[in-house]
């Protein structure tokens, strides 16, 4: 394959910012190109949460497809990646990926992702759970998906809301073989060194 690539996919859940610390992160990987995807929900999310511009978003990722464009690359099972991190993943994109509705490029990389039995980590972003959100889940963990809401870690004391994205998003990342430099790892209680 070459250089490996990685598709992130940032739809309209609240958390724009893990998708966000996920470009962050993956820039500082070396021989690894990434294909981003956002949702238009994610658009409005970034615009009303976030301080960042449409334009720096975009310039951290190395591919951006728009998302109505279903003959991207990422739409094919032929070009191959690691996988996909929706960072965060809505509960309608929950829905449309556990369904099989290839409604948009997100949901349709998702598809290609799971059908070739690569790697799809959805960071699932909703409080409280009705009972269609828990069955999509199931419906997508049945599928080889894997359900990540981004729950925070305070085993490592985090210091700010930083510290607990990039330890979130990390941890995500580390499913996929893509290690983080520095990331807080629980050591049994003592010192980690």
């Amino acid at each position: 394959m070459g250089k490996q690539r990685i598709i992130l996919g940032i739809s309209g859940a609240s958390g724009f910012q893990y998708g966000y610390k996920a470009l962050q992160l993956l820039q500082a990987v070396e021989d690894l190109e990434v294909h981003l995807v956002i949702s238009k929900g994610a658009e409005m999310t970034r615009s009303l949460e976030t301080p960042y511009s449409r334009e720096e978003v975009l310039a951290m990722a190395d591919v951006v497809h728009p998302i109505q464009d279903l003959g991207a690359s990422i739409s094919s099972g032929s070009f191959q990646t690691l996988g996909m991190l929706v960072a965060p993943c809505s509960m309608r994109s929950l829905a449309a990926i556990a369904h099989g509705l290839s409604d948009n490029l997100l949901t349709r990389a998702a598809d290609v992702v799971l059908k070739d039995r690569r790697r799809l980590v959805l960071m699932a972003r909703e409080t409280p759970l009705n009972l269609a959100h828990i069955d999509n889940m199931r419906r997508v963990t049945e599928m080889g998906g894997i359900i990540f809401p981004p729950v925070p870690a305070l085993y490592h004391r985090p210091q700010t809301v930083d510290d607990i994205l990039t330890h979130s998003v990390g941890r995500a990342l580390d499913l996929f073989g893509i290690s983080v430099k520095h990331l807080p790892r629980w050591s049994g209680g003592k010192e980690d060194k």
